[in-house]
């Protein structure tokens, strides 16, 4: 018999859920990564671009959605899937947060702004990660969305009168780990943020270089002959 109808139901249904969202990885990592760059853009676009920009991220958090709600009706077993799956569904739940647009609300629509940014961030880190194999590839693409995703929060909470100042200082303090010169709890946090994540970056890149010409040592000495 069979070991996979051996089974029971449910698992069966974790089990087909899992396979299903094996074969989506590579569109929906795609769509992440575009969906990432349409928040970013609709964080700095004005007019006509802001709104076809909403209209096109709220498409594809549909898709999102969509996607989601498949692989649940697939698995037979609700509650394994959702206790594997949760943290999706915060991420899905954050973009409504923008919607709030009450004269009132401006503290609760700024919060609502930078969880939209950090969530896309998560998300398109996470799609970088399914499409690209080679740790070096992904880890730069993930620090340009460290420093994409950082300065527009910056941006957002006015610690920078221009974009331009938030992109700039993020950059070096990304990539150097230089402190943020502006004022603030949110900037101070970012800041050691910033520094951690650059530190690990540089440990990243070492323990790869290492690895590589540690391998390139090896091809390049001849084997022992025999006697």
């Amino acid at each position: 018999m069979d070991p996979a109808t051996q089974q029971p139901p449910s698992r069966h249904g974790v089990t087909a859920a899992e396979a299903l969202a094996a074969r989506l990885d590579t569109p929906m990592g795609a769509l992440g990564v575009v969906f990432l760059f349409v928040v970013l853009g609709q964080n700095l676009a004005r007019g006509g671009l802001a709104t076809a920009l909403g209209v096109v991220g709220w498409v594809l958090w549909g898709v999102f959605v969509a996607e989601l709600a498949l692989r649940a009706y697939v698995a037979r077993d609700q509650r394994t899937f959702w206790r594997r799956n949760w943290w999706q569904v915060v991420f899905l739940a954050v973009p409504f947060l923008r919607v709030v647009r009450a004269a009132s609300a401006v503290r609760l629509l700024r919060v609502a702004r930078v969880g939209g940014v950090v969530s896309s961030a998560v998300r398109g880190s996470r799609s970088a990660g399914r499409l690209l194999s080679g740790r070096v590839g992904w880890l730069a693409v993930v620090t340009g969305v460290v420093v994409l995703a950082s300065s527009q929060v910056l941006y957002i909470l006015g610690a920078y009168a221009s974009y331009a100042e938030a992109l700039h200082a993020s950059a070096l303090a990304t990539i150097t780990g230089e402190p943020l010169s502006a004022p603030g709890a949110a900037a101070r946090w970012l800041e050691v943020a910033l520094a951690a994540y650059s530190v690990a970056v540089f440990a990243t890149l070492a323990g790869a270089l290492g690895a590589y010409f540690l391998r390139r040592g090896d091809e390049a000495t001849p084997a022992p002959r025999e006697v």
